[in-house]
């Protein structure tokens, strides 16, 4: 990668090689670039030996490594970083590696940064993607507590709101995540009974065939028993034409992507702000949505919201 204050890029080496082409000096045509006759020389002598692709930069690794690292010590690294999830800055006196060294083993085999490990166990998360969108649906429910009228302790502090919260109740968010697009769908619900549970799959699956997702051939679940046993849901699957699919027990990071949305319900709509009452908060649910399906920067998506993968495209981006 050429840094900001080179004399030639790219398009400057194509302008030297066709100087040097037309029969110009090549030591005339370096000074005219401000560049020595042996920077010259070198671009020449690579593009007569490898055309085009001679003039972009290489890698700066050598092509050998005399004195590697060794698989017992990376195994070591590794094995200290999930154990008790030291960085390179501890791990390189314990075994006697620069610090560098130990980063660079670790971004090689997964584990440098922490949010990569399940924190109970160290293991490095195995993330997954469909290849296309309906392949796959993550569906989950989020309970929420239902705010007074007037407000709850955000609003009126922790004595008072404490007062007006008894019997308030909870609120039940279901939610419908696409795993190609993460494109978003969310309902609010008194219960989470089974029966609502498969009213709500149908209206994802219509909303899902709004954006261009016409079939949905699996939907990952946890192992709540509606999901196991009820018949509404194993009919509403039907209807569908769609498969279910259930996470390992006391796994949640299976339907990361359903549980990291939850996160960004909470974060994003039902914690933004103090809400006056849960009507309030509720209506406020569909602009969050609009904005997290249609604007949101989607980090996993290179920075570009859920519709940009969605194949209706005369919607994008509005």
């Amino acid at each position: 990668m050429s840094h900001r204050n080179a004399r030639l890029t790219v398009h400057g080496r194509r302008l030297l090689i066709d100087r040097v082409r037309a029969g110009r000096p090549i030591a005339h045509v370096a000074a005219e670039m401000g560049i020595s006759r042996p920077t010259a020389h070198k671009w020449i002598r690579r593009w007569r030996s490898e055309s085009e692709r001679g003039l972009f930069d290489r890698s700066s690794r050598p092509r050998t490594t005399p004195h590697p690292t060794t698989a017992a010590t990376e195994a070591r690294v590794c094995r200290l970083r999930q154990d008790p999830k030291l960085g390179p800055a501890r791990l390189g006196p314990v075994l006697g590696l620069p610090a560098s060294t130990v980063h660079r083993i670790l971004v090689r085999h997964g584990p440098n940064r922490l949010a990569f490990l399940d924190r109970p166990t160290g293991q490095v998360i195995r993330r997954y993607e469909h290849d296309r969108p309906g392949e796959l649906i993550h569906v989950d429910v989020k309970k929420l507590g239902r705010i007074p009228d007037g407000g709850g302790h955000k609003v009126l502090g922790r004595q008072a709101g404490r007062a007006r919260r008894s019997n308030m109740g909870f609120d039940y968010i279901h939610s419908a995540v696409d795993d190609h697009t993460r494109l978003a769908y969310s309902e609010v619900h008194a219960d989470e009974k089974a029966t609502t549970r498969a009213a709500f799959l149908t209206r994802a699956a219509a909303f899902f065939a709004t954006y261009g997702i016409p079939r949905i051939e699996r939907v990952l679940t946890d192992n709540a028993w509606p999901y196991r046993k009820s018949f509404a849901w194993r009919q509403a699957l039907a209807d569908l034409g769609a498969t279910g699919k259930l996470t390992r027990p006391y796994r949640p990071q299976t339907n990361g992507k359903a549980e990291r949305f939850n996160r960004t319900l909470l974060d994003e709509w039902a914690c933004l702000r103090p809400y006056t009452s849960n009507t309030e908060r509720t209506a406020a649910l569909a602009d969050f949505l609009h904005t997290y399906n249609h604007h949101r920067c989607h980090t996993a998506l290179g920075g570009h919201p859920p519709i940009s993968r969605a194949n209706n495209a005369s919607g994008q981006y509005t």
